[in-house]
């Protein structure tokens, strides 16, 4: 896996659990002990009552299509052999929403409102992203 050409996320203190829950299988975001808020990206505060006390939540990775776009030009060349891929907004049934690609599915059968769920993509050793893929209904 080692000749991953695409942009990869820079892993700190701050959003280390999130990758590290990735490469377990597991989707985590940070849940505000106070008013039991989610958020992502992670942040230092909770984006609701800027509480510093939180802890990470594992999530179910079950969401919908809320918005999606298909690129047809590569802006980075490392995507060139993509194009045309689809990069979605899936907002999680616990309130966040992600930044994804969607896999098996042509891009011209994504509609709004489909439900998904996650799948890890081991891109690297270090590193897995989360993409998503329709339920099966």
């Amino acid at each position: 896996m080692t000749d991953y050409k695409k942009p990869l996320p820079a892993i700190s203190t701050l959003n280390g659990p999130y990758w590290d829950g990735l490469k377990q299988r597991e989707l985590k975001m940070p849940s505000c002990n106070d008013c039991g808020k989610l958020w992502y990206p992670p942040a230092p505060f909770c984006p609701e009552c800027w509480s510093r006390n939180f802890t990470w939540r594992q999530l179910s990775g079950r969401g919908t299509v809320n918005s999606w776009v298909v690129f047809h030009q590569a802006y980075f060349s490392s995507y060139k052999d993509d194009v045309p891929y689809n990069v979605a907004e899936v907002e999680l049934e616990e309130g966040p929403r992600l930044l994804t690609n969607l896999v098996g599915i042509a891009n011209a059968d994504i509609v709004i409102g489909m439900s998904v769920e996650i799948v890890y993509d081991d891109v690297t050793d270090e590193v897995t992203l989360a993409k998503f893929r329709p339920t099966e209904q």
